[in-house]
């Protein structure tokens, strides 16, 4: 997991993720997109590629890159797990905050 978040931390390659959510692209297509330099991208490709989030299928003399699922399958269970945390806590507030409000109706509706 902290190799996948590590990678994602990093602005351009949060953007290449963001880029190959629309299907596969050459390391060519991403620099264009991204104003990033071809050596730039390989850098930041290689590395999700070492976090696993993308696999490399060679073309001839290209290199398409795509997504890989199931890490992002698994940082999204990961990350549901303090979803229900906060929807948990949000639900209490959310109860405490009319309390709040039925308490003072009743303050207010007093002679």
């Amino acid at each position: 997991m902290n190799s996948i978040l590590s990678a994602l931390a990093e602005p351009n390659r949060l953007h290449i993720v963001e880029l190959l959510r629309d299907g596969p692209l050459t390391v060519g297509e991403i620099a264009d997109r991204l104003g990033l330099h071809q050596p730039q991208a390989s850098k930041h490709l290689r590395v999700l590629s070492e976090a696993g989030l993308v696999e490399m299928q060679p073309v001839a003399n290209r290199r398409i890159y795509r997504l890989r699922p199931q890490p992002l399958m698994e940082l999204d269970a990961w990350l549901s797990s303090f979803r229900r945390i906060w929807e948990e806590r949000f639900d209490r507030l959310d109860e405490y905050l009319l309390e709040l409000q039925k308490s003072e109706q009743k303050h207010d509706d007093k002679p």
